[in-house]
């Protein structure tokens, strides 16, 4: 390799990915002189939409292919190569690979499949391949992909098998699939949506979503981002290279496997509230991803984030010439969050001064079948200057007597002279939108519309708000919760006892009621006495982990009568199954709420809230984050619960200490921070009361860490 050649490519010295991108020549290693094969498809897509640099087709024995110059291997090329593109069968691969090795080229892209996509044997090969690129300091994409293109006119490369080559544009895309690929170049070109760069990465054996998205972040070129993921990698760094990205370019995501077939079978109820895809919507949530459902969905946003401006707002007004889609619009928005927009009297006024008297000038404002162009693009200048109105759905039925190419070009100057403000057309037509509409994304109909816009507006809200921080707590007592934790992974882990746990929960300064441990009906008697009664008595053991289920808890206990008939009842009907009888103050005052954490195989410690008590599993009620939990994250899951009415003074009771419960949320966060080998933790119910919280039943499960898990915080 050319040391100062490759430099002047990598012109940022720190990404990786530029020659992928930025090449000079690219070697397409399998390129035959037949066509229709992955490789003279390749090719062939290279010469035909002009790429600046030199193409080579690499071939046993062709002296020329499609007109080029052919060699035998790479390593007989002349000329650096930047790049290359290998479709072959899997099994001549590697060879291929430790040729373009042995000639110092920086980028490779695998497109033959057969390695970790095909079981054990292949991940085998895969990983080889791996370990050998990158010690020589080389990337890879794929195998098992599509390529890539870049549509930057100083370069035109179309490294793929597919025909299509997009227009240019700011949107850059990543998929996982190959053959969605394909569809998606396909219809992104109906709907003229213009790419910066396209990359299929397959297997991701190397290069993946997130080295992606650091080469984006600073690509000038690229202003939106589309990902389709059927998989993470790394969370955590997905996480952070968003969280950045997104407070200047918007991520859109399609995350595909929201139906998983394996459901985590869990002890808590934490690990039985929230689901992986629970967890893939906090991830978004919090690096400001846009998470769309399906295909169409992910292009409608893209359309609207690459044409328009992001709004202020979700106060929308609807322009219609039909009074069915204004409603429709209207409920469309009103169902994802949006709110359709109170006019002015002065605009209702300005309105009415043109318009026809059957016209209605609320909102919607429907403008009526008869609506000139005139009218469509005086309207529309009037809604957007309304200071109430961050953003328009101007919808438009084609009658017989209006011109639609007319209304077309009123629409795009109004919405061309907004200051900011940005506009959608709904076009219901079996047509494409008129070319005069360029830069407003338009629409069939007015769900996806009202959709897309709602999406785009919940991400400029995010955006506007300031970005959260992890506090510092008080009372915090670091060295003391990793003596419990580590006493009981001596003795090889599991669920803590009732009063481990219990510590533990302590160590972070969460609250609860005082309790003292009996082995005997007389102990649980004078553990009561020295308490103060009233008192609940719990069985506890490692088999009785929810009390209910068991009928292992008594509760308001008052005399020492009722303290020792309880005990006797626990120990006649469990038995063995019980370790001892918890004695606890009653709290029979606040709202029974829950937290807890669970540390998943993907995306390490989640922190979960929720409504709680008996009613847990059937209410459902619960939000979640990633840990580190920030001071905005909890505020936010707290305000996401129905229950949260409970905590504001629900119908006519006094308000509880909803920060209380906020500020416990970010406990545990800490707890799991300072003792990452907790698995499962359990806080049910969690009484929130006038003034703080009692964690009245707690569970707690550890085990080691394994090899590449965060080690414990160190305060």
């Amino acid at each position: 390799m050319n040391p100062s050649r490759h430099t002047a490519v990598l012109s940022h010295p720190t990404d990786t990915l530029r020659p992928f991108f930025e090449p000079r020549a690219i070697a397409v290693i399998g390129a035959s002189r037949t066509r229709n094969k992955i490789g003279s498809e390749v090719l062939h897509n290279l010469v035909a939409t002009g790429f600046t640099g030199a193409v080579i087709p690499i071939h046993p024995v062709a002296e020329t292919i499609q007109g080029l110059k052919a060699y035998a291997r790479v390593s007989d090329v002349p000329q650096d190569v930047d790049l290359a593109v290998i479709a072959v069968p899997a099994a001549q691969v590697a060879g291929a690979v430790d040729d373009c090795l042995a000639r110092g080229v920086p980028a490779i892209c695998i497109i033959s499949a057969g390695f970790g996509e095909c079981g054990e044997e292949g991940r085998a090969r895969e990983q080889v391949l791996v370990l050998r690129i990158r010690d020589a300091g080389c990337r890879l994409i794929g195998p098992n992909c599509m390529g890539l293109l870049n549509t930057d006119p100083r370069f035109a490369m179309n490294a793929t098998f597919s025909p299509v080559y997009p227009p240019a544009g700011n949107v850059a895309m990543s998929t996982q699939s190959g053959a969605l690929g394909l569809a998606i170049l396909d219809y992104a070109r109906q709907l003229n949506i213009g790419f910066a760069s396209f990359v299929s990465i397959g297997n991701k054996a190397d290069v993946s979503g997130n080295d992606l998205l650091q080469h984006w972040e600073h690509d000038p070129r690229t202003s939106v981002i589309l990902l389709y993921l059927e998989s993470f990698g790394n969370p955590a760094k997905f996480s952070r290279t968003a969280r950045r990205i997104s407070r200047r370019k918007p991520i859109v995501a399609l995350k595909s496997g929201r139906s998983a077939a394996g459901a985590r079978a869990a002890a808590s109820h934490t690990g039985a509230l929230a689901s992986s895809d629970d967890f893939v919507d906090a991830l978004f949530h919090q690096a400001g991803v846009i998470r769309t459902d399906t295909v169409t969905e992910l292009f409608d946003v893209a359309t609207m984030l690459a044409r328009q401006p992001l709004p202020r707002g979700r106060r929308v007004a609807i322009l219609t010439n039909a009074g069915g889609p204004g409603i429709l619009a209207a409920d469309a928005c009103q169902a994802h969050g949006l709110v359709v927009s109170e006019l002015s009297e002065q605009t209702k006024a300005q309105l009415r001064s043109f318009l026809p008297e059957a016209a209605r000038v609320g909102d919607p404002v429907d403008i009526l079948a008869s609506a000139p162009p005139d009218h469509y693009g005086r309207a529309l200048e009037l809604l957007l200057k309304d200071e109430a109105v961050d953003s328009v759905l101007v919808i438009f039925i084609p009658p017989l007597m209006t011109d639609t190419d007319k209304v077309a070009e009123a629409i795009a100057a109004a919405a061309s002279a907004a200051s900011g403000k940005p506009v959608c057309g709904i076009f219901m037509r079996s047509d494409a939108a008129p070319t005069a509409l360029a830069a407003v994304p338009c629409y069939s109909f007015p769900e996806p519309a009202a959709i897309a816009m709602a999406r785009v507006a919940a991400y400029a809200e995010w955006r506007r708000q300031p970005e959260g921080v992890v506090p510092e707590l008080r009372d915090l007592q670091p060295r003391l919760a990793r003596r419990i934790v580590e006493s009981a992974l001596q003795r090889g882990g599991g669920w803590l006892s009732a009063v481990e746990a219990n510590a533990l929960l302590a160590t972070v300064g969460i609250g609860m009621p005082r309790s003292l441990l009996a082995t005997s009906i007389d102990g649980a008697a004078e553990a009561a006495a020295k308490l103060g009664y009233p008192v609940a008595i719990k069985a506890v053991g490692a088999a009785l982990l929810h009390k209910t289920e068991h009928k292992a808890i008594r509760l308001n206990l008052g005399d020492r009568s009722a303290v020792r008939r309880a005990a006797a009842e626990l120990t006649r009907s469990l038995g063995d199954r019980m370790d001892g009888l918890l004695v606890q103050q009653m709290v029979n005052e606040g709202a029974e709420m829950m937290v807890g954490a669970i540390n998943d195989a993907t995306f390490g410690h989640v922190v979960v809230c929720g409504s709680g008590g008996v009613l847990i599993d059937l209410l459902a009620d619960a939000a979640c984050r990633l840990h580190p939990v920030t001071d905005r994250d909890a505020a936010e899951m707290v305000a996401a619960l129905k229950g949260v009415r409970l905590l504001r003074g629900f119908r006519g009771a006094a308000a509880l200490d909803e920060a209380a419960f906020g500020d416990a949320v970010l406990r545990i966060s800490a707890l799991v921070g300072l003792c990452p080998e907790i698995q499962e933790l359990d806080v049910n119910p969690l009484k929130v009361l006038p003034g703080g919280v009692s964690a009245v039943d707690v569970r707690i499960r550890v085990a080691a860490l394994h090899r590449g898990e965060a080690p414990p915080t160190r305060t």
